[in-house]
This record gives structure tokens, C-alpha cells and sequence, in this order.
């Protein structure tokens, strides 16, 4: 199943192996079954470490399914399904962990994770086009390993639909914690350990209260956010980096096709990269914090910035990059079937309507791609569009209109989205030229219709513009002195991950220059006495 360069790649990988470990397969007669077996001989064959046995009596009902243990002890994750796409590099990090090599996490989640007492058990389902489902995956396997107490299931949605449909998972990553829903959406160790530990967030509050004043404090773990604190760290100033997630919207986008000097990469690994640049610096990363309030500077000069969690930094500037996220349709039923078969990503949710009649609101370029993908999986696509036209690139637009399964309605106005209480089952648009109203029966609503700037919480202490942008000059400087800002919440008129960047850097050197103006005069005055 592998190719001579993933071959070739996974064996290096697999040197790391130092304890001997087993793959139990659990088999039927399916193709899917027959996949499997291969691809757990193939991965044995590059390791004298590794063996495959069969254990088809086991009481586990879901087949094709795998179990990766360490021979003689309880140190085991099972993967459900074949864990190849995006799911391949949590396979591999599963085999090294379980392998000896030890899953990278803080000393302190280390700690908390050993602290665990209750045996837990969770169950991921995941789709192998999600970009967000390794980072859970990934996340409840290093738990595992480092306390099986908590054992952890991946499961391959696509391949086990009626399991899907009887527990009404409609959007991935899906988490289960003992057969109850635990949460959905992309998750880290911390956030699952902070879910897991009600006290964590408190204590977690109390160290930040703690923190000594930053020269720049950067809000946003973005790519406006990393370039800020790459740039402002590199001065050798005392650099912060506060975010509810590092990495911000890039976490969400499947292919990056634009990015000058990289033909092709993915939202998650940039991600990933943008992170590590960070970490190579000295810069204090506080991540799962929601900024709330900015309060203009005190007497000593200090900008402050208070969290969601009750704690409150202190700053001489701050860098503002809190990005965007998307924009929701704001009709009734969307919140009430938000995940019940409303969604807002289309390569993660998408497997999960395969056969099945969606709609994909938004004509632009997001929207018309969402829809070419889906009509590759579902059985009809409907795409609604606001204006009277499609906005999407030609090359695009002619693409949509190929294909057999999709139906287009412009000057459509979305009014409302309809279910039974349990999952969405049409929704209704009226068309704009006639006032006419119609309802379209589906199964699922894949909403594509562009970004909100994250700057509620600025409102009254910064100018905005009428879309609730941040005004900044060219340098990023705010209404606010010492408060710059760079990236998707500024009024900057291109929404691009390369601009982002670029304002980032402009605003991290311009806090540094503030910061030499500001305190010249003051050592000058020193100087003289």
C-alpha cells in the first residue's frame, strides 16, 4: 500500500521503535479488511520490533480495526478503520510512542496526566479528509500511553456510517468520554486535560496573574501573531504570546497553493511550523486564554489586557492579530443545528455525507470549491448565492457547472434552516427577483459565506470600521498609543496568510521603535544627573 518514499520515510521513522510492540488485527472479509492486513505487514517488515497477529474472537464490533500494544504491559491505542490521509502521521507517532519514544508535552501536562486515577475511555471519530482530527487524535494517544488508565478508540466515521448515525455525529473530530459526548472540534492536551480537571483553568489563571510586565505582548497565535513575536523576540525584548489557539484560522484551511516560495502545504502544518519558529525564541506562549477587555495605560505606562479566565497581562505595547472566523448566516435553526448537521468545514464534515443531499451556502471561491469537493462524496449539492451572480474564480465556476449532481440558485436569501429536533432535515431561501419562498429538503447546510474580525471585545476602546475592523496607519499603529495591530481583524483590504505575515513583522518592529522613542527621554534624563 505505501509508495517506495513513504517506505522509505516510515522505516527511518521506525528506528526510534525500542520496545518491542504487537498490531492485533481484528478482520472480516471486506476489501477495507484486506487493505489493512497489508498495510500492518508492510510497517512489521521495517522493524524487528514490531510483529502482526490476528485476533478476529476479540469483543470489539467494529472490523477493520487495529490495536497497537506494548508486548507485555497495558500501553495500547486502537485505531478503527485505516488511519491513512491525514490520519497516517498519527499512526506513525502512535507506533514510536507506544514504541518507547516518549509523546512531547509539557512537564506540567505530563504531570497532570500521571495524576489521572479514573480509568476514562474515549472514542474519536474522525474523517480521513479532516485536518483537525490528528491534532485529537494525536493528543488522547500521548495521554494513553503516558497513563493507561485512559485507553482512547479512533474510528474512521466514513466506515462505519451506522454507528455514526445512531449516535448523531454529524460534525469531526467528535469525542466521547465513557459513552457520553465530551466535545467536537480540534482540541489539544491542555484543553483536554483542562475539560478533564474543572480546577485547571483557576490554577492556570492564578500563574498568569503572576507574569511580570511584557515589553510586547502579541494577542493571537496566528500568522499576523507568530511573525509579531518572531520579530519583537529577535530584538532581544521581553516578548508574550497570548492566544485562545495557536495557529488561529490557518488551522482550519486544507491546501495552501499561494504561499510565495511554497508550491503547496496544508493550514495545519504551516501551523505547526509557525509554532515551532515561535518556540526557537524567547518568547512565553500562553495559549487557551480569550482576550476580553484592553484597558489603556496606567501610569506606569502599562497597557493592560484582561482574559476570559480572570487574569489579567500587563504590557508597555501590545500587538493585536485575534484574526477572524467565519461568518455565520445569523437565520433561525442555524445555532439550534450548528454540528446536527450545520458545518462550516467542508473537507473535515464532508465523509460524513457521503449518499446523502447537502447544501453549501456562499458563491464565492470557498463555496464553489466546497461544493466541487462535496459533489465528489454526496448525492446532490445545492449551492445558494446571495447576489445575482456567482463570484468564484471563471475556472472554477465552469467546473461547478459540469457537474451532473449540483444545482445553483443566485439572488437566493438563506431564511431559515429546518429540523426535526435532532438534525437537520432542509432548510428554505426566497428568491430575491420574485419574493417567491422555497424549501429544499437535506441533510446537511455547509456554510461558506467569508470572515468576522475577532474585535467585539475591542469595541469602545479602539477604532473600528463599520465591519468591526481595527484602523491601523502603515506601520499598524491603533487608535491607542503602544496598541499596533497586523493581520484579518485590521482594515487591511486583502485577507492573505503571506499579508498577514508581513503586517505582523511591520507591527512587531513598530512596537520596538515605540518602545526606543518612548523610554529615550527618560534615560537621557537619567544620563544627565
Amino acid at each position: 500500500m505505501l509508495d517506495a518514499n513513504l517506505t522509505a520515510a516510515l522505516k527511518t521513522h521506525l528506528e526510534k521503535v525500542s520496545l518491542p510492540i504487537e498490531l492485533i488485527a481484528s478482520l472480516d472479509e471486506s476489501a477495507k479488511s484486506s487493505e489493512l492486513a497489508e498495510l500492518l505487514d508492510e510497517i512489521a517488515a521495517l522493524s524487528a520490533h514490531i510483529t502482526v497477529s490476528r485476533d478476529d474472537d476479540e469483543h470489539h464490533h467494529r472490523r477493520p480495526s487495529f490495536l497497537i500494544r506494548r508486548v507485555g504491559t497495558d500501553v495500547e491505542v486502537r485505531f478503527d478503520g485505516l488511519p491513512l490521509g491525514h490520519e497516517f502521521t498519527s499512526l506513525v507517532l502512535a507506533l514510536l510512542q507506544v514504541g518507547g519514544h516518549p509523546p512531547k508535552a509539557s512537564a506540567e501536562a505530563v504531570a497532570q496526566i500521571e495524576a489521572i486515577e479514573t480509568e476514562h475511555t474515549f472514542e474519536t471519530f474522525f474523517s480521513l479528509t479532516c485536518q483537525n482530527c490528528p491534532d485529537v487524535v494525536q493528543a488522547l494517544n500521548a495521554i494513553s500511553v503516558l497513563n493507561p488508565k485512559v485507553k482512547v478508540v479512533a474510528i474512521d466515521g466514513a466506515l462505519f456510517q451506522d454507528e455514526v448515525e445512531e449516535r448523531k455525529v454529524m460534525a469531526v473530530p467528535s469525542v466521547f468520554l465513557d459513552g457520553e459526548l465530551f466535545d467536537t472540534g480540534r482540541m489539544g492536551i491542555e484543553q483536554i486535560l483542562a475539560k478533564l480537571d474543572p480546577d485547571a483553568a483557576e490554577h492556570a489563571s492564578a500563574a498568569l496573574a503572576e507574569k511580570d510586565p511584557y515589553d510586547v505582548l502579541v494577542v493571537g497565535g496566528g500568522p499576523a501573531g507568530a511573525a509579531a513575536a518572531v520579530y519583537a523576540a529577535r530584538k532581544g525584548i521581553r516578548t508574550g504570546v497570548v492566544a485562545e489557539r495557536f495557529g488561529g484560522q490557518v488551522l482550519d484551511t486544507m491546501g495552501i497553493e499561494n504561499f510565495i516560495s511554497v508550491p503547496y502545504t496544508e493550514g495545519p502544518k504551516l501551523a505547526t511550523a509557525l509554532e515551532q519558529h515561535v518556540a526557537e525564541n524567547d518568547v512565553d506562549v500562553m495559549n487557551l486564554q480569550a482576550a476580553v477587555k484592553l484597558v489603556p495605560a496606567d501610569a506606569d505606562g502599562l497597557v493592560s489586557v484582561q482574559l476570559a479566565s480572570g487574569a489579567a497581562l500587563r504590557s508597555k505595547t501590545v500587538v493585536l492579530s485575534t484574526g477572524a472566523r467565519w461568518r455565520h448566516m445569523g437565520v433561525p435553526g442555524e445555532e439550534e443545528y450548528r454540528n446536527k448537521g450545520v458545518a462550516y468545514c467542508p473537507h473535515c464534515d464532508g465523509p460524513l455525507y457521503k449518499g446523502k443531499r447537502v447544501a453549501v451556502i456562499g458563491g464565492g471561491n470557498s463555496g464553489v470549491e466546497a461544493a466541487i469537493d462535496l459533489a465528489g462524496i454526496v448525492a446532490h449539492v445545492t449551492l445558494i448565492e446571495f447576489d445575482d451572480v456567482l463570484r468564484a474564480d471563471d475556472v472554477l465556476q465552469r467546473k461547478l457547472r459540469s457537474l451532473p449532481n449540483v444545482t445553483v440558485h443566485v439572488s437566493a436569501l438563506t431564511t431559515e434552516v429546518l429540523g426535526d429536533g435532532e438534525k437537520v432535515v432542509g432548510l428554505t431561501y426566497q428568491d430575491r427577483t420574485t419574493g417567491d419562498l422555497h424549501q429544499v429538503d437535506l441533510e446537511g447546510i455547509f456554510v461558506q459565506i467569508g470572515l468576522l474580525p475577532n474585535t467585539e471585545w475591542l469595541e469602545g476602546a479602539l477604532d473600528l470600521s463599520q465591519r468591526g475592523e481595527v484602523h491601523i496607519d502603515d506601520r499598524g499603529q491603533t487608535s491607542m498609543p503602544g496598541v499596533f495591530a497586523a493581520g484579518d481583524c485590521t482594515t487591511v483590504p486583502f485577507k492573505q496568510i503571506v499579508i498577514a505575515m508581513g503586517q505582523g513583522a511591520t507591527a512587531g518592529l513598530s512596537a520596538f521603535d515605540h518602545l526606543i522613542r518612548t523610554s529615550a527621554p527618560a534615560e537621557a534624563a537619567t544620563a544627565s544627573v
